[in-house]
């Protein structure tokens, strides 16, 4: 069975697990009582925002103003949440990625999380098999999205063209990475639903999906 695209690029937060209300949202709210206690914390909303415009390290450096030392401290605090929760992939999720693969797809993962917890969601759900290549968290910004340097890495690796290629993302840092690599991007909608992120991925994505089943028959599709 022939497929549309050989290689699929997903995010991982937010795509292909429900990790932003269980770890990340809860974890800022730790740093804002240890660093920030006289401010009251963003919404869970407002963290998905500043995530997507202008970017978690924008957000903690610039907006919060955080020293390196208290910068070190989020650091800590955000590996601790990461290290004792697991968060649940999304219905259907793993089960598209297993029927992609099983039709000769190359399955790669480019995040903001750190490689061994994104490892560790995949092999405790009985999928350590699924990815082929994981470009996690660097502090190094022209290392990670919205950089192209990991999609650019993934072509290169798999000797692909950029048309045979998808990159499969929940906020603004995927579509300009693919943007910028020449890489067709589509919007994953169901892990919220905030107007001002659909509308930019709507706009700005191939196509846009609000559940998996959706995607999964646009990626499988003949």
């Amino acid at each position: 069975m022939a497929l549309r695209y050989r290689c699929l690029i997903i995010d991982h937060d937010d795509t292909a697990v429900d990790s932003t209300r269980k770890i990340h949202y809860p974890a800022h709210l730790e740093v804002m009582r240890a660093l920030r206690p006289g401010v009251t914390p963003i919404t869970l909303n407002g963290w998905f925002l500043k995530n997507f415009h202008p970017g978690i390290m924008e957000y903690l450096e610039g907006e919060l103003g955080l020293t390196p030392r208290e910068m070190e401290i989020e650091f800590e605090v955000w590996k601790t949440h990461t290290a004792k929760t697991d968060p649940d992939f999304y219905p259907g999720f793993i089960e598209t990625l297993r029927s992609f693969k099983k039709r000769g797809g190359i399955v790669a993962i480019v995040s903001h999380s750190e490689m061994h917890i994104i490892e560790r969601h995949y092999s405790i759900n009985g999928a350590e098999d699924i990815p082929d290549v994981i470009f996690g968290w660097s502090y190094d910004e022209t290392l990670r999205k919205p950089s192209p340097h990991p999609a650019r890495e993934i072509l290169k690796q798999f000797d692909l063209e950029p048309a045979g290629a998808l990159i499969l993302d929940d906020l603004k840092p995927g579509v300009v990475m693919g943007r910028n690599a020449g890489i067709d991007v589509c919007g994953a909608g169901w892990g919220h639903d905030i107007p001002e992120i659909a509308l930019y991925m709507k706009k700005n994505c191939l196509a846009y999906f609000s559940r998996v089943e959706d995607f999964s028959s646009f990626l499988l599709e003949e």
